[in-house]
């Protein structure tokens, strides 16, 4: 059974799931995990507000031109095999990062309300079947 989220339980199903996978991702080369929710009332250069996140603070708030307000936009996930290739359009929180996997979470309307991002340092660390993965978790954590 799937749990359905909203307003704060949103918050909390984010925080449970923070608290589950970063102990289970750390020690496979995620350097950071954490959720940016939708803003959508702030101006575009402030629509990502750092929501639960392990194991630091990052950024906060972000806008829409980097990878996690691509993602936003679009819906999809995206895979950054390296950040470098994002050239102005990569927002750098931490500078050791070299790979990003970002995953949305979908509203029951197929609209994305805030996304999962995930960093690593190593180049190329994510791919496609991570990103499918972590999606399907999101929807088994009620999120998506």
């Amino acid at each position: 059974m799937r749990l359905r989220t909203r307003g704060t339980d949103r918050s909390a199903a984010m925080a449970r799931f923070v608290a589950a996978a970063w102990p289970a991702l750390a020690p496979t080369g995620v350097s950071w995990l954490g959720f940016y929710v939708a803003a959508p009332n702030a101006p575009e250069s402030e629509r990502l507000v750092l929501a639960a996140r392990a194991p630091k603070p990052a950024c906060s708030p972000i806008g829409l031109h980097g990878a996690c307000g691509r993602c936003l936009r679009s819906g999809e996930p995206l895979v950054v095999h390296d950040v470098a290739e994002l050239g102005a359009n990569y927002i750098a929180c931490d500078p050791r990062d070299r790979s990003e996997l970002v995953v949305p979470c979908l509203d029951a309307d197929g609209r994305a309300w805030a996304v999962l991002d995930l960093d690593s340092h190593e180049i190329g660390a994510f791919g496609s079947a991570d990103a499918t993965a972590l999606a399907d978790a999101l929807h088994q954590a009620g999120l998506t």
